[in-house]
């Protein structure tokens, strides 16, 4: 082949180290910003130039052969310092430019995040964000995301990370189904209560509470089980619920804090504390790289600073 058109499949090349990263179809085609039909294309076409098979495919991955991987190999680092050279003199221009992928938790994302997006989208025209809620805990760097919001205990080693704000659960419900049912003054008066939960498992959901202020004792938190008509595994609809009067909701702050504020919940058992039911703590993380586009460190910036205060009720 000559040089010419070895210059032309330049771009087929980066694809391929791209696929290898991904390691599919379709998250190689989603980093890209392409089609996963243009993605298999290429690289049909740089098999076919080159005269060898250089990936298997299967129902849910890619395998590359001996000849694939050695492509990868020995072109991978130029790509990657080419990449970091252009987004260096980019940058120099001091404008944020390019594509920030975000994965979040979704009563997360459409109460909290969503919101915010615009102030920063305002200052920052030539960047985009495209959002992923979903409460499935993705491969950052294998699913093609640059940032993830974390609803945590602690902070993932694997990544880079800064701890956006601490959150809290509560126990809400509105005033007419307290008329009806009655409010509870302590933990175990939810015993005889309409209770919304979070199923972590088959068998009946415990909600643990420890006195505000008490000092640690070798008894631990105050459990109990609860009972419902409702449960489900998203706290937004969980608030839905309590909002329609069907109980008594044990949820994030981040998720009772609109309908608090306006009065539409109560927040109940406030010389209490629930344990163990949420994390305590938000994160935004990104994979470890060694260079990072302007855009993205501008907006993990503006997301320590937008939550820093927390979500008070």
């Amino acid at each position: 082949m000559d040089e010419q058109k070895i210059e032309a499949l330049w771009t087929h090349l980066h694809w391929l180290t791209v696929l290898a990263e991904q390691g599919s179809y379709t998250a190689a085609a989603a980093r890209l910003g392409v089609s996963k039909a243009a993605m298999s294309q290429r690289i049909a076409e740089l098999e076919r130039a080159a005269g060898v098979p250089l990936v298997t495919r299967t129902t849910r991955s890619v395998r590359f052969t001996e000849a694939g991987r050695r492509l990868v190999d020995e072109t991978r680092e130029q790509y990657e310092h080419i990449a970091a050279s252009f987004s260096g003199v980019r940058e120099m221009a001091g404008v944020a430019r390019g594509m920030i992928r975000v994965t979040a938790p979704v009563a997360f994302a459409r109460q909290q995040l969503t919101p915010k997006l615009a102030g920063f989208l305002h200052a920052h025209p030539e960047v985009r964000v495209q959002l992923e809620a979903s409460d499935r805990l993705t491969s950052i760097a294998t699913e093609g995301f640059d940032l993830a919001i974390r609803h945590s205990a602690q902070a993932p080693e694997t990544h880079v990370a800064w701890k956006l704000c601490d959150t809290y659960s509560v126990i809400v419900a509105t005033r007419a189904y307290l008329k009806r049912r009655g409010t509870p003054m302590t933990p175990a008066d939810l015993a005889v209560h309409d209770c919304l939960f979070y199923p972590r498992t088959q068998a009946a959901s415990i909600w643990s509470f420890v006195r505000k202020g008490a000092r640690k004792t070798a008894s631990g938190p105050y459990t109990l089980a609860v009972n419902g008509a409702f449960s489900a595994n998203n706290s937004e609809l969980l608030r839905d619920a309590a909002l329609d009067d069907l109980g008594i909701a044990l949820l994030p702050d981040f998720s009772a804090q609109a309908a608090v504020q306006a009065g539409k919940l109560v927040v109940l058992l406030p010389d209490w504390r629930p344990v163990g039911a949420f994390a305590d703590q938000l994160y935004v993380v990104r994979p470890y790289a060694p260079h990072v586009p302007r855009a993205v460190a501008l907006f993990i910036g503006y997301l320590r600073e937008a939550f820093a205060g927390g979500f008070p009720l």
